[in-house]
């Protein structure tokens, strides 16, 4: 158990932090589910500009690395084309 108040602080902070987390991460993975079901260019093609600022807003937050960020939106961009 930490003594310090900073301490005991930091660790109050980290666990909101990773709470916080982890909720956007799980509602990112959420959205690339639903719009890697997607069948219809027209709809997929509507909605991409919105799921790769999601990604990047989510990369800029360290919420998850960028080279991920960079995977996922790439990954994201050949199925739209390969539509």
């Amino acid at each position: 158990m930490a003594h310090h108040i900073s301490a005991k602080k930091r660790i109050r902070s980290s666990e909101a932090k990773r709470v916080e987390n982890r909720y956007y991460a799980k509602t990112m993975r959420n959205a690339l589910r639903d719009f890697r079901a997607l069948e219809d260019k027209a709809v997929a093609t509507e909605k991409l500009p919105k799921m790769l600022s999601t990604i990047d807003k989510l990369a800029k937050r360290s919420v998850i690395h960028k080279n991920k960020a960079s995977n996922l939106k790439s990954q994201l961009m050949k199925k739209v084309q390969a539509m």
